[in-house]
């Protein structure tokens, strides 16, 4: 990689110079590699404007959570929500993500009771007391927003709200440790914590992961104690704790 002096332009593209951009934030970084720590690559990094262009997609994605609720009920098809999202993401001016990536065939994920993660949408139909994710990912203008969420369909088991709700608040537990120069680490190691102490244990065959330029970066945000010293949290990186 080529030497940056502090008088050069950036190279995070911003056009100020390296002294008054990212020099103090490399230096931190650097340091915390010299004690086994990750750096995150400057690839992933997003500027003020890909942020704002990511919020766009998100603000797409999080319309489609908040109102495809409606559909959520005994007797409708998956293929309904799906084909719900694909058009409502569409009349907005995105593209769902899922369509046709690593041969997906549909535009949205939709995972019932115990299936954990990526269910295709087809003629299942939704029954009274299931839980349901629905999970989204729109790309606008090339920036990607992935998110998903648990609904009820009617009125659930005590044991699936009580795993529901439990959740929730391990993804808030995990969002509350996210801060600059934290390893990704006390992500994964507060959740499992709390997910042990509620008597519940944590699905190691999937994680969380980096978004915006694509739709799964780096780094990945495991949901369980790791031994290896992760990647450093910095400002600019934007992730998923799914």
């Amino acid at each position: 990689m080529k030497k940056i002096s502090p008088s050069d332009p950036c190279w995070c593209g911003s056009g100020i110079k390296y002294k008054t951009c990212h020099f103090k934030q490399d230096n931190t970084v650097r340091n915390l590699t010299k004690k086994g720590y990750k750096a995150p690559p400057r690839d992933i990094h997003k500027n003020k404007k890909d942020i704002e262009a990511i919020k766009k997609a998100g603000d797409i994605t999080r319309w489609l959570l908040d109102n495809v609720g409606e559909l959520v009920k005994a007797g409708t098809k998956t293929i309904e929500i799906n084909d719900w999202v694909d058009a409502k993401t569409r009349e907005m001016g995105g593209i769902p993500a899922p369509l046709n990536y690593h041969g997906f065939p549909k535009s949205v994920c939709t995972s019932i009771n115990n299936c954990v993660c990526h269910g295709i949408p087809g003629d299942t139909e939704l029954k009274d007391g299931d839980i349901v994710n629905i999970d989204v990912t729109t790309i606008l203008d090339g920036y990607f927003a992935d998110a998903s969420r648990m609904y009820y369909v009617g009125e659930p088991s005590e044991d699936a709200k009580r795993i529901c709700e439990v959740t929730k608040d391990l993804l808030q537990a995990g969002m509350d440790v996210v801060k600059p120069y934290e390893p990704v680490n006390v992500i994964g190691d507060t959740i499992e914590k709390l997910a042990k102490e509620n008597g519940y244990s944590v699905v190691r065959a999937l994680t969380g992961h980096g978004v915006g330029f694509e739709f799964h970066e780096e780094p990945a945000i495991y949901h369980f104690k790791d031994k290896m010293k992760g990647m450093i949290m910095v400002p600019g990186m934007v992730f998923t704790i799914e």
